[in-house]
Protein backbone atom coordinates (compact mmCIF):
# COMPACT_ATOMS: atom_id res chain seq x y z
CA UNK A 1 0.00 0.00 0.00
CA UNK A 2 3.04 2.57 0.71
CA UNK A 3 4.13 1.41 -2.63
CA UNK A 4 1.23 2.64 -4.73
CA UNK A 5 0.56 5.44 -2.72
CA UNK A 6 3.98 6.35 -3.24
CA UNK A 7 3.17 5.66 -7.44
CA UNK A 8 0.01 8.14 -7.36
CA UNK A 9 1.12 11.18 -5.39
CA UNK A 10 3.15 13.38 -7.53
CA UNK A 11 3.49 16.71 -5.42
CA UNK A 12 6.67 16.88 -3.69
CA UNK A 13 5.77 19.78 -0.39
CA UNK A 14 6.28 20.38 3.14
CA UNK A 15 3.80 22.24 5.73
CA UNK A 16 5.62 22.86 8.83
CA UNK A 17 3.21 22.65 11.47
CA UNK A 18 6.00 22.70 14.11
CA UNK A 19 8.21 26.27 15.50
CA UNK A 20 11.40 24.47 15.64
CA UNK A 21 11.71 21.78 12.71
CA UNK A 22 14.96 22.59 10.80
CA UNK A 23 15.09 19.86 8.66
CA UNK A 24 12.63 17.51 7.33
CA UNK A 25 12.86 14.26 5.51
CA UNK A 26 9.99 13.30 2.41
CA UNK A 27 8.68 10.19 3.01
CA UNK A 28 8.55 8.29 0.11
CA UNK A 29 8.98 4.33 -0.43
CA UNK A 30 12.23 3.02 -1.88
CA UNK A 31 12.56 7.09 -2.23
CA UNK A 32 11.10 6.53 -5.61
CA UNK A 33 9.88 9.93 -7.38
CA UNK A 34 7.31 10.11 -10.47
CA UNK A 35 9.08 11.51 -13.54
CA UNK A 36 7.07 15.15 -14.03
CA UNK A 37 6.29 14.97 -10.32
CA UNK A 38 5.27 18.94 -8.58
CA UNK A 39 8.14 20.14 -6.16
CA UNK A 40 6.60 23.12 -4.02
CA UNK A 41 9.07 24.75 -2.25
CA UNK A 42 7.64 27.77 -0.17
CA UNK A 43 9.12 31.00 1.41
CA UNK A 44 11.36 30.13 4.09
CA UNK A 45 12.32 26.28 2.54
CA UNK A 46 14.85 25.24 0.67
CA UNK A 47 14.78 21.26 -0.92
CA UNK A 48 17.58 19.10 -1.53
CA UNK A 49 17.96 16.19 -3.44
CA UNK A 50 20.32 13.50 -2.21
CA UNK A 51 21.52 10.23 -4.45
CA UNK A 52 23.43 7.79 -2.43
CA UNK A 53 24.77 9.90 -0.04
CA UNK A 54 25.31 12.62 -2.33
CA UNK A 55 23.85 15.89 -2.81
CA UNK A 56 22.45 17.03 -5.92
CA UNK A 57 20.49 20.08 -6.66
CA UNK A 58 18.82 22.59 -4.34
CA UNK A 59 15.66 24.10 -5.00
CA UNK A 60 15.09 27.81 -3.79
CA UNK A 61 11.04 28.96 -2.98
CA UNK A 62 9.28 27.80 -6.25
CA UNK A 63 7.05 25.32 -7.91
CA UNK A 64 9.13 22.82 -10.60
CA UNK A 65 8.22 19.96 -12.58
CA UNK A 66 10.89 17.06 -11.49
CA UNK A 67 12.62 16.10 -14.85
CA UNK A 68 15.63 16.15 -16.61
CA UNK A 69 15.83 19.89 -17.30
CA UNK A 70 15.10 20.66 -13.48
CA UNK A 71 17.19 18.58 -12.42
CA UNK A 72 20.40 19.03 -14.29
CA UNK A 73 23.23 17.18 -11.45
CA UNK A 74 21.09 14.61 -10.66
CA UNK A 75 20.64 13.84 -13.82
CA UNK A 76 24.37 13.81 -14.34
CA UNK A 77 24.65 11.25 -11.79
CA UNK A 78 22.45 9.04 -12.78
CA UNK A 79 23.56 9.12 -16.26
CA UNK A 80 19.98 9.22 -17.87
CA UNK A 81 21.30 8.81 -21.49
CA UNK A 82 17.54 8.32 -22.96
CA UNK A 83 15.62 11.25 -20.29
CA UNK A 84 13.78 9.25 -17.96
CA UNK A 85 9.93 8.16 -18.09
CA UNK A 86 10.58 6.08 -15.42
CA UNK A 87 10.11 6.53 -11.58
CA UNK A 88 13.59 7.94 -10.05
CA UNK A 89 15.19 7.25 -7.14
CA UNK A 90 16.18 10.22 -4.63
CA UNK A 91 16.02 11.61 -1.07
CA UNK A 92 14.26 14.99 -0.84
CA UNK A 93 14.98 17.11 2.58
CA UNK A 94 13.62 20.22 3.07
CA UNK A 95 15.29 22.75 5.07
CA UNK A 96 14.03 25.40 6.99
CA UNK A 97 15.37 28.35 6.16
CA UNK A 98 13.39 31.64 8.13
CA UNK A 99 14.81 33.15 11.24
CA UNK A 100 14.65 31.52 14.67
CA UNK A 101 14.35 34.26 17.08
CA UNK A 102 14.71 34.45 21.00
CA UNK A 103 17.63 32.09 21.34
CA UNK A 104 18.53 32.19 24.99
CA UNK A 105 22.25 32.05 26.00
CA UNK A 106 24.85 32.41 29.11
CA UNK A 107 27.58 31.93 30.82
CA UNK A 108 27.84 28.20 32.66
CA UNK A 109 30.26 29.00 35.08
CA UNK A 110 31.81 32.72 35.87
CA UNK A 111 34.39 34.25 33.64
CA UNK A 112 37.51 34.83 35.21
CA UNK A 113 38.67 38.67 34.00
CA UNK A 114 41.46 41.45 35.40
CA UNK A 115 39.01 44.42 35.89
CA UNK A 116 40.64 47.98 35.78
CA UNK A 117 39.14 49.00 38.75
CA UNK A 118 38.43 45.56 41.14
CA UNK A 119 41.83 44.36 40.59
CA UNK A 120 40.76 40.16 39.89
CA UNK A 121 37.32 39.93 39.36
CA UNK A 122 34.50 37.36 37.96
CA UNK A 123 31.56 38.06 35.79
CA UNK A 124 28.56 36.12 34.23
CA UNK A 125 26.58 37.24 31.46
CA UNK A 126 23.30 36.81 29.81
CA UNK A 127 21.10 36.91 26.72
CA UNK A 128 19.68 36.13 23.75
CA UNK A 129 20.15 35.41 19.65
CA UNK A 130 18.45 34.23 16.47
CA UNK A 131 19.86 32.47 13.72
CA UNK A 132 18.99 30.68 10.64
CA UNK A 133 20.27 28.11 8.21
CA UNK A 134 22.20 30.25 5.13
CA UNK A 135 23.49 27.47 3.05
CA UNK A 136 21.38 24.29 3.22
CA UNK A 137 23.49 21.49 1.63
CA UNK A 138 26.65 22.75 3.76
CA UNK A 139 23.88 22.23 7.22
CA UNK A 140 22.45 19.39 5.14
CA UNK A 141 25.65 17.60 5.55
CA UNK A 142 27.26 18.84 8.93
CA UNK A 143 24.21 18.14 11.22
CA UNK A 144 21.29 16.03 9.69
CA UNK A 145 23.32 13.47 8.08
CA UNK A 146 20.68 10.58 7.15
CA UNK A 147 18.61 11.66 10.10
CA UNK A 148 14.73 12.20 9.33
CA UNK A 149 14.01 15.16 11.70
CA UNK A 150 16.32 18.06 12.95
CA UNK A 151 14.68 20.31 15.00
CA UNK A 152 16.15 23.30 17.29
CA UNK A 153 17.92 21.23 20.17
CA UNK A 154 20.75 19.47 17.67
CA UNK A 155 22.80 22.85 16.99
CA UNK A 156 21.26 25.53 19.76
CA UNK A 157 23.90 23.89 22.08
CA UNK A 158 26.91 24.34 19.96
CA UNK A 159 26.15 27.55 19.02
CA UNK A 160 25.97 28.82 22.69
CA UNK A 161 29.21 27.18 23.31
CA UNK A 162 31.29 28.49 20.85
CA UNK A 163 29.01 32.29 21.78
CA UNK A 164 30.43 31.83 25.07
CA UNK A 165 33.73 31.20 24.21
CA UNK A 166 33.68 33.96 21.81
CA UNK A 167 32.47 36.81 24.24
CA UNK A 168 34.90 35.27 27.04
CA UNK A 169 37.68 36.34 23.90
CA UNK A 170 35.97 39.50 23.36
CA UNK A 171 35.59 40.57 27.18
CA UNK A 172 39.03 40.08 27.78
CA UNK A 173 40.34 41.65 24.68
CA UNK A 174 38.54 44.97 25.49
CA UNK A 175 39.72 45.11 29.23
CA UNK A 176 36.31 46.87 30.06
CA UNK A 177 36.02 47.55 33.40
CA UNK A 178 32.58 45.89 34.43
CA UNK A 179 31.04 50.02 35.38
CA UNK A 180 31.57 50.47 31.90
CA UNK A 181 30.00 47.89 30.37
CA UNK A 182 26.22 49.07 30.11
CA UNK A 183 27.35 51.72 27.87
CA UNK A 184 29.26 49.08 25.43
CA UNK A 185 26.89 46.03 25.44
CA UNK A 186 25.72 46.90 21.61
CA UNK A 187 29.19 46.87 20.85
CA UNK A 188 29.97 43.66 22.89
CA UNK A 189 27.24 41.77 20.83
CA UNK A 190 28.42 42.94 17.14
CA UNK A 191 32.13 41.87 18.33
CA UNK A 192 31.25 38.53 19.59
CA UNK A 193 28.76 38.02 16.18
CA UNK A 194 31.56 39.19 14.19
CA UNK A 195 34.36 37.01 15.50
CA UNK A 196 32.44 34.00 15.76
CA UNK A 197 30.76 34.10 11.75
CA UNK A 198 33.79 31.95 10.31
CA UNK A 199 32.72 29.20 13.34
CA UNK A 200 28.67 29.32 12.08
CA UNK A 201 29.94 29.12 8.47
CA UNK A 202 31.10 25.88 8.81
CA UNK A 203 27.90 25.10 9.90
CA UNK A 204 25.96 26.63 7.35
CA UNK A 205 24.84 29.05 9.66
CA UNK A 206 24.61 32.61 10.56
CA UNK A 207 23.67 33.72 13.92
CA UNK A 208 22.18 37.27 13.63
CA UNK A 209 20.45 39.83 16.48
CA UNK A 210 22.92 38.92 19.09
CA UNK A 211 22.01 41.00 22.10
CA UNK A 212 23.97 41.33 25.75
CA UNK A 213 21.41 41.66 28.19
CA UNK A 214 23.04 41.62 31.21
CA UNK A 215 27.17 41.64 32.55
CA UNK A 216 26.57 40.85 36.79
CA UNK A 217 29.32 40.52 39.08
CA UNK A 218 29.46 38.50 42.41
CA UNK A 219 26.97 38.63 45.14
CA UNK A 220 29.44 39.62 47.84
CA UNK A 221 31.18 42.17 45.02
CA UNK A 222 27.86 43.78 44.44
CA UNK A 223 26.67 44.14 48.06
CA UNK A 224 30.15 45.84 48.78
CA UNK A 225 29.37 48.45 45.61
CA UNK A 226 25.98 49.00 47.34
CA UNK A 227 27.63 49.70 50.27
CA UNK A 228 30.28 52.41 48.42
CA UNK A 229 26.84 53.68 46.51
CA UNK A 230 25.20 54.58 49.40
CA UNK A 231 27.81 56.43 51.08
CA UNK A 232 27.92 58.51 48.17
CA UNK A 233 24.21 59.15 48.34
CA UNK A 234 24.69 60.04 52.07
CA UNK A 235 27.79 62.60 51.13
CA UNK A 236 28.96 64.43 54.52
CA UNK A 237 28.98 61.66 57.09
CA UNK A 238 29.04 64.21 60.14
CA UNK A 239 25.61 66.54 58.97
CA UNK A 240 23.99 63.54 58.60
CA UNK A 241 24.96 61.89 61.72
CA UNK A 242 23.60 65.49 63.07
CA UNK A 243 20.84 65.31 61.38
CA UNK A 244 20.16 61.55 62.84
CA UNK A 245 20.37 62.54 66.37
CA UNK A 246 18.65 65.79 66.37
CA UNK A 247 15.38 63.76 64.75
CA UNK A 248 15.92 61.18 68.12
CA UNK A 249 16.08 64.22 70.34
CA UNK A 250 12.99 65.68 69.13
CA UNK A 251 11.37 62.14 69.67
CA UNK A 252 13.20 61.95 72.90
CA UNK A 253 11.60 65.18 73.84
CA UNK A 254 7.95 64.10 73.35
CA UNK A 255 8.62 60.88 75.76
CA UNK A 256 10.76 62.54 78.55
CA UNK A 257 10.35 59.25 80.70
CA UNK A 258 10.25 56.16 78.19
CA UNK A 259 12.92 54.51 76.56
CA UNK A 260 13.25 57.07 73.56
CA UNK A 261 15.65 58.97 76.25
CA UNK A 262 17.27 56.36 77.16
CA UNK A 263 18.13 55.92 73.25
CA UNK A 264 19.11 59.79 73.33
CA UNK A 265 22.21 58.99 75.91
CA UNK A 266 23.21 56.07 73.96
CA UNK A 267 22.87 58.48 70.29
CA UNK A 268 25.08 60.94 72.18
CA UNK A 269 27.50 58.38 72.98
CA UNK A 270 27.13 58.05 69.38
CA UNK A 271 27.29 61.26 67.75
CA UNK A 272 31.16 61.63 69.87
CA UNK A 273 32.05 58.40 68.24
CA UNK A 274 30.71 59.56 65.25
CA UNK A 275 32.65 62.80 64.97
CA UNK A 276 35.82 60.91 65.59
CA UNK A 277 35.48 58.39 62.71
CA UNK A 278 34.58 61.75 60.76
CA UNK A 279 37.90 63.13 61.25
CA UNK A 280 39.70 60.26 60.70
CA UNK A 281 38.21 59.66 57.60
CA UNK A 282 38.95 63.65 56.47
CA UNK A 283 42.71 63.06 57.81
CA UNK A 284 41.76 65.09 60.98
CA UNK A 285 41.78 64.38 64.62
CA UNK A 286 38.66 64.38 66.79
CA UNK A 287 38.68 67.09 69.61
CA UNK A 288 37.82 65.89 72.92
CA UNK A 289 34.46 67.40 74.10
CA UNK A 290 36.26 68.09 77.86
CA UNK A 291 39.95 68.22 79.08
CA UNK A 292 40.44 64.54 81.12
CA UNK A 293 41.68 65.95 84.38
CA UNK A 294 45.31 65.00 86.13
CA UNK A 295 45.78 61.38 86.92
CA UNK A 296 47.20 62.56 90.31
CA UNK A 297 43.59 63.66 91.01
CA UNK A 298 45.16 66.82 92.96
CA UNK A 299 43.30 70.27 91.73
CA UNK A 300 44.79 72.24 88.85
CA UNK A 301 47.03 75.74 90.52
CA UNK A 302 45.09 78.94 89.94
CA UNK A 303 46.19 80.68 87.09
CA UNK A 304 48.02 83.86 87.04
CA UNK A 305 46.74 86.89 86.89
CA UNK A 306 49.61 88.37 84.58
CA UNK A 307 53.52 87.78 83.83
CA UNK A 308 55.99 89.84 82.00
CA UNK A 309 59.26 88.74 80.56
CA UNK A 310 61.56 91.70 81.52
CA UNK A 311 64.79 92.50 79.42
CA UNK A 312 68.41 92.88 80.92
CA UNK A 313 71.50 93.36 79.53
CA UNK A 314 69.76 92.54 76.19
CA UNK A 315 68.76 89.53 77.20
CA UNK A 316 64.77 88.32 78.01
CA UNK A 317 64.34 86.95 81.64
CA UNK A 318 60.90 85.41 82.90
CA UNK A 319 58.01 85.59 83.09
CA UNK A 320 57.32 87.01 85.99
CA UNK A 321 54.10 87.39 87.91
CA UNK A 322 53.33 90.79 89.88
CA UNK A 323 55.00 89.47 93.29
CA UNK A 324 58.20 88.66 92.02
CA UNK A 325 57.81 92.18 89.94
CA UNK A 326 56.87 93.75 93.11
CA UNK A 327 60.02 92.63 94.81
CA UNK A 328 62.06 93.59 91.97
CA UNK A 329 61.31 97.21 91.78
CA UNK A 330 62.26 97.49 96.13
CA UNK A 331 65.64 96.33 95.03
CA UNK A 332 66.14 98.51 91.71
CA UNK A 333 66.35 95.76 89.42
CA UNK A 334 63.10 96.69 87.40
CA UNK A 335 62.56 100.83 86.69
CA UNK A 336 59.84 102.19 84.96
CA UNK A 337 62.51 102.62 81.83
CA UNK A 338 62.86 98.74 81.90
CA UNK A 339 61.20 97.11 78.68
CA UNK A 340 58.77 94.38 79.36
CA UNK A 341 57.11 92.10 76.89
CA UNK A 342 54.09 89.91 77.75
CA UNK A 343 51.33 87.80 75.03
CA UNK A 344 48.74 90.41 75.46
CA UNK A 345 50.94 93.44 75.20
CA UNK A 346 52.50 91.88 71.69
CA UNK A 347 55.85 93.76 71.77
CA UNK A 348 58.17 95.59 74.43
CA UNK A 349 57.16 98.31 75.64
CA UNK A 350 58.82 100.36 78.65
CA UNK A 351 57.10 98.92 82.28
CA UNK A 352 56.26 102.67 83.59
CA UNK A 353 54.08 102.64 79.92
CA UNK A 354 51.53 99.44 80.91
CA UNK A 355 49.05 99.95 82.96
CA UNK A 356 48.87 96.39 84.67
CA UNK A 357 52.66 97.37 86.17
CA UNK A 358 51.04 100.54 88.05
CA UNK A 359 50.61 98.89 91.49
CA UNK A 360 53.96 97.29 91.02
CA UNK A 361 55.69 100.72 91.14
CA UNK A 362 52.89 103.07 93.21
CA UNK A 363 54.10 100.48 96.25
CA UNK A 364 57.67 101.44 95.77
CA UNK A 365 58.53 104.46 97.40
CA UNK A 366 61.12 106.68 95.59
CA UNK A 367 64.70 106.93 95.81
CA UNK A 368 66.10 108.63 99.32
CA UNK A 369 67.33 112.35 98.88
CA UNK A 370 70.92 113.14 98.69
CA UNK A 371 72.72 113.37 101.44
CA UNK A 372 74.34 116.83 100.36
Amino acid sequence: MDRLRGELIDIVEWTDTSRDTLAWKFPRHQNEIKSGAKLVVREGQAAVFVDQGQLADVFDPGTYTLDTANLPILSTIEGWKYGFESPFKAEVFFVNTRRFPDQKWGTKNPIMLRDPEFGPTRLRAFGTYAFRVSDPATFLETIVGTSGDVDTGAITDQIRNILVARFTDVLGESKLAALDMAANVDELGGFVAEKMADDMDEYGIEVLNLLVENVSLPPAVEQALDQRTSMGVIGDLGAYTQYQTAQAIGKAAENPGGAAAAAGVGLGAGLAMANQMGAAMTGGQAQPQQASAPSSGAPPPPPDAASFHVSKDGQSTGPFGLDALRQQARSGDLTRESFVWSQSLGEWKKAGDVDALRPVFDATPPPPPDAA
